[in-house]
């Protein structure tokens, strides 16, 4: 075996040595961090501009004599002699430069000692090289910011996992996939304002410290306010808020917000998280329903061109109606030993439940031990659209009771891929009803369940002022992006996801 064929260590502190002189060397120079250049021009805007090589010949682009001026990130070199080429990379994408010596004189000369990661300016006018390249014949090129660290190797890139989530600035630009999943982040966050704002939707912004933690069942995160001195929590949820505006008269509102949950951390959970929330007035669950799907439907098309997407080794299809299947008929045909009477039997449920090893707590009622074996044995299996409805009361504080189902509300849960994506319903607005179902949650948070509500005396307040009927939807944004990027992990769609801190 011929060792010396063997990939050798790199010597990152030599690496950063050597640069930390070229630095010096600069600023005994003058400005080693010059802030005077002014770009003009977009690497990919001139790529799609000048993509036909047919129309835009070597000839072509020289009788135009189109001049140019941008800037980026150098990921390439190569040096042969008295011209070089060298690539540049932008935020809208990637330019080749070719650079001779004859035209740069003493400025080509320092640009062999320039480094890749190294962030340069270039002006010249558009040529295509003989292998059909478009790229910038460079007249003026400059150094505007030298990199003091190497990049990772561009055949490798940034291998370990945890490091590219560590150091999202290197993986943006070492890693075209990751930083086209952020861009198609934008466009979808974009696409559902848009989608909102041309059906009277109003966005608003509520706190992120509440006195009070409400509007979902979650443990949360609690902060301390000095000069008031008391303690506060981060929102687990904007809903309570969100409905008092829809008491004060704006009948259609939405909240794109980052929510705080002090629970587990998995590829489909993260402490902090992005949720659309929203609700209108004179809407029932029914509808707000067709608006989920109309809403997902329409934003895929746009901001991804397609409804058909593949994630975690399924083909999904947002084109067809999603499927609307009650939670009580999805867990008897998957379990079919569990009889209609069953459902509504604490005990035989309970008894299901140990036959399925499912832990269960004294408190749980039906309604609940209803939901775990729901959650146990259908959940997973729900690949394409659906819509599960109809939950228990017990699992649905906020929910309004159905008017011919006692013991059930409108309520509903959207699941792709086997994951939940959006939770909505025809909202409580019976302020007597809300406050005895608030009563229940501190029993049961007295009870020991961490995720239980407070009794939120002011919220009761608003509804005694008067809830229009309404109905309110919350939609996961990040497995949302993570279903439209085809995204295994929470943490790829997560600009910077929580991370334990490095040892």
């Amino acid at each position: 075996m011929n060792d010396s064929a063997a990939p050798q260590p790199v010597d990152e502190n030599h690496l950063i040595a050597e640069r930390r002189a070229k630095l010096a060397a600069l600023r005994a120079q003058g400005v080693a961090f010059p802030n005077d250049f002014k770009r003009r021009d977009y690497a990919g805007d001139l790529q799609a501009a000048y993509a036909d090589a047919a129309q835009w010949t070597g000839e072509a682009l020289e009788a135009e004599g189109r001049k140019v001026a941008i800037a980026g990130r150098m990921l390439a070199k190569r040096v042969m002699g008295k011209a070089a080429f060298a690539t540049v990379q932008d935020m809208s994408g990637r330019i080749q430069l070719f650079l001779q010596s004859n035209a740069l004189g003493a400025t080509y000369e320092a640009f062999k000692g320039w480094d890749i990661g190294d962030i340069v300016a270039a002006e010249g006018s558009l040529m295509r090289t003989k292998t059909g390249e478009l790229s910038v014949k460079v007249e003026s090129l400059r150094l505007l910011v030298k990199s003091l660290r190497p990049l990772p190797d561009k055949f490798h890139g940034l291998a370990d996992v945890e490091q590219r989530y560590r150091q999202r600035y290197v993986d943006l630009i070492v890693t075209p996939e990751a930083r086209e999943v952020f861009v198609a982040r934008s466009r979808i966050v974009a696409a559902i304002r848009r989608w909102l704002d041309a059906r009277r939707f109003l966005e608003v912004e509520t706190p992120m410290m509440h006195y009070i933690a409400g509007g979902a069942t979650a443990r949360p995160f609690v902060t301390h306010h000095n000069a008031l001195d008391i303690d506060l929590y981060l929102r687990v949820a904007p809903e309570l808020y969100l409905k008092r505006l829809v008491v004060g008269g704006l009948e259609r509102v939405y909240e794109i917000n980052r929510n705080f949950r002090n629970e587990g951390v998995s590829t489909r959970h993260n402490p902090e998280f992005t949720m659309l929330e929203l609700y209108e007035a004179y809407a029932t669950y029914t509808e707000v329903m067709d608006l989920t799907e109309a809403m997902m439907r329409d934003v895929a098309g746009e901001a991804m061109g397609t409804t058909v997407f593949e994630w975690d080794g399924h083909t999904i299809d947002l084109g067809p109606r999603f499927r609307r299947w009650k939670l009580e008929e999805a867990v008897r045909e998957l379990n079919p030993e569990i009889s209609v009477a069953d459902c509504r039997d604490r005990e035989a449920l309970a008894a299901h439940c140990a036959r399925l090893k499912i832990p269960v707590k004294p408190g749980y009622g039906w309604g609940k031990l209803l939901l775990e074996i729901f959650e146990k044995t259908v959940e997973a299996g729900l690949i394409q659209p659906t819509f599960i409805t109809h939950y228990p009361v017990e699992v649905s504080p906020l929910a309004r009771e159905s008017d011919s189902e006692p013991g059930i509300t409108d309520r509903f849960e959207l699941f792709v891929g086997g994951k939940e994506l959006a939770n909505g319903f025809s909202e409580l607005n019976d302020p007597e009803d809300q406050a005895a179902r608030f009563r229940a949650q501190v029993e049961a948070k007295e009870g020991g369940d961490d995720e239980a509500m407070h009794f939120d005396a002011d919220y009761i307040r608003a509804l005694e002022v008067g809830l229009a009927p309404t109905g309110g939807l919350g939609v996961g944004i990040d497995r949302f992006v993570m279903l439209l990027t085809g995204s295994s992990s929470i943490r790829d769609v997560l600009l910077f996801p929580y991370m334990r801190p490095a040892q």
